[in-house]
């Protein structure tokens, strides 16, 4: 075979490879996109369960929600520090908020790092009764256990 016998150039393999590539780049762009906007939602969500049993007053689930235990009842005693009682005093009628009636998920975000300490929660931002502040809770990463946050955080429109 000489060098006039070569097989005509086919731009097609050349095409499909980088048709390939932006397709890949863009599924990529689009996960990070995704990540970003949605890396908070398992953690409201737990604050939105929390919200809705308290406006149901089924303070008990509510409670389970709270400590991230739904047969806490089993094993009252392990929950010395924060009890059942006390928890319904602060969320039930007779609580800084009265009846909660409605709530709103308001932003979310990674606490601030303080020294060499990497924080184990995140801070979800909620509107309690359409009041003018929200009210910041902690939400553990790993068992997703709900704590009154150290920290109080201002969402993109609060004064």
């Amino acid at each position: 075979m000489g060098l006039m016998d070569a097989e005509e150039y086919d731009p097609r393999p050349a095409q499909r490879r980088k048709r390939l590539i932006v397709i890949a780049a863009l599924i990529v762009v689009l996960a990070g996109i995704l990540w970003f906007f949605f890396r908070f939602w398992p953690y409201e969500r737990v604050i939105n369960k929390l919200f809705e049993a308290v406006e149901r007053n089924d303070m008990q689930t509510a409670y389970g929600v709270y400590m991230a235990d739904p047969d806490w009842q089993q094993h009252p005693d392990k929950y010395a520090r924060y009890t059942f009682g006390q928890f319904s005093l602060d969320y039930g009628p007779s609580g800084d908020y009265g009846k909660i009636t409605t709530h709103h998920v308001e932003c979310s975000t990674n606490p601030p790092k303080r020294g060499d300490v990497t924080p184990t929660g995140v801070i979800v931002v909620v509107r309690i009764n359409n009041r003018a502040e929200g009210k910041s809770l902690w939400v553990e990463k790993k068992d997703k256990s709900i704590h009154e946050s150290p920290d109080t955080v201002l969402c993109h429109g609060d004064r």
